[in-house]
């Protein structure tokens, strides 16, 4: 491949064949599920084909359009079992697979960014990639010192691709609304859109990393592989060996599960107050186990500016909802904006839709599994529920748009993990407002 297709109309062509495909086998399969028709008569090899059809225009497409290909990957675990295998697979492989740029564009695109001798700064550079992400890939290579590091390369025309996705992608809102029940997609792009314009410039993204590796330096628990050397189309940190989550995923055992949960969930809740920062690209590949039981975070190019920690608010709300106390949630959630000024609701409607999404609290320890989390997404999505109506008079305000999500996504890697984790426990001690 030589760069990602920029072409407008041809970039629209390709997203704009997804609708015609996808509205009959989407919204008439999950459409039929959410309005009470049962599974059975959802066929699974239109679910099949319509995953093979999405997720390889999103993968070909690399841009904004993979990135929210990804995002949703981490929701897979809320999909009905008996229709997720296919859009499981179709999913998953977007965490870790894209075609790859020819090693001439490679080599073009370090010589822009590190200057025409820049092959002398190696002493050995492995012209094929290591792994590939949504707007660049990473090569293996040794540096001019001989340590091993990881080198990320921005695919040519990144910037105009992933603007013309998300634009294109809004329109498509409604049709990916089926593939994730429960999940504001208009939202989530708008937020995406702003995440990923920071991202573009790589050296944004070293500086998160420096934040992070400098706070974590020499913790016993997580691991953040330190920037050897960045420019804006190209990041070089030291290359970590570790295995992926999505192998723990897919065939780890019991116990590794629940260390790697128990982790991931520490560093998401902690690293505010840490770094100031909150690493706002939860999906299973930006995380590695290593062999002496630490987790490896990469992937920093999107990161919420949090220099207070998490908000106060939220432990709140968090203790109110487990606590039943209804009045005084209703009251903080309209002090606060969660509730839309025109809507009318219910103190214990309200406890009783955010009740479910705090019950990992309520033990020493809970077990995070796929059926919990499709309960969750089941319930909100069900339009003739009152958690369906109590939800449309909620709002999610734009400060805690980015948290939820990331939030949401840890959640969903921990039930994809099917991890036990003493959740009550990490958040007690890192979220504010909670337990003080």
């Amino acid at each position: 491949m030589t760069d990602i297709p920029r072409n407008a109309v041809q970039r629209t062509a390709k997203l704009a064949s997804l609708p015609i495909g996808v509205a009959g086998r989407v919204v008439g399969g999950w459409g039929k599920r959410l309005i009470g028709q049962s599974a059975e008569e959802v066929s699974s090899q239109l679910n099949a084909k319509t995953a093979e059809q999405l997720f390889a225009v999103l993968g070909q497409l690399k841009g904004g359009a993979m990135k929210f290909g990804q995002a949703l990957s981490v929701f897979e675990a809320a999909v009905p079992d008996e229709l997720a295998a296919p859009y499981r697979d179709a999913l998953t492989k977007l965490q870790a697979a894209a075609p790859p740029l020819e090693a001439r564009v490679v080599h073009r695109v370090l010589a822009e960014q590190l200057g025409a001798g820049w092959a002398k700064r190696f002493q050995e550079f492995d012209d094929v990639p290591a792994a590939a992400a949504s707007i660049g890939q990473v090569h293996r290579a040794i540096w001019h010192d001989g340590r091993e590091v990881a080198v990320k390369v921005q695919y040519p025309g990144a910037d105009e691709a992933l603007l013309s996705d998300l634009k294109q992608l809004q329109r498509f809102s409604r049709l990916f609304q089926a593939l994730v029940p429960g999940a504001e997609i208009k939202p989530l792009l708008a937020e995406l859109r702003e995440r990923m314009v920071e991202e573009l410039d790589y050296r944004t993204e070293a500086s998160h990393q420096r934040a992070f590796a400098k706070a974590f330096d020499g913790d016993e628990h997580v691991l953040v592989p330190k920037v050897v050397a960045s420019a804006p189309m190209v990041v070089i940190s030291e290359w970590v060996t570790g295995t992926p989550l999505a192998s723990i995923i897919r065939d780890g055992e019991q116990e590794t599960r629940d260390h790697a949960g128990t982790l991931l969930s520490e560093f998401h809740f902690s690293s505010p107050a840490r770094t100031g920062l909150l690493h706002a690209d939860p999906h299973p590949g930006n995380f590695m186990l290593l062999a002496d039981g630490r987790l490896c975070v990469i992937d920093f190019g999107a990161a919420a500016q949090l220099p207070n920690g998490l908000p106060r608010t939220l432990g709140l709300m968090t203790r109110l909802s487990l606590e039943h106390r209804s009045e005084e949630l209703l009251e903080l959630l309209r002090d606060e904006h969660f509730v839309r000024p025109d809507s009318e609701v219910e103190p214990d409607d309200v406890v009783a839709y955010l009740g479910p999404f705090v019950e990992p609290l309520r033990t020493k320890r809970f077990k995070f599994t796929r059926k919990w989390l499709q309960q969750q997404a089941e319930r909100i999505g069900d339009l003739r529920g009152q958690d369906f109506r109590t939800g449309r008079s909620l709002n999610l305000p734009p400060q805690y748009l980015l948290i939820h999500r990331v939030t949401m996504g840890a959640t969903g890697i921990l039930c994809q993990l099917g991890a036990e984790v003493p959740a009550r426990a990490i958040v007690s001690r890192w979220q504010p407002g909670f337990a003080d």
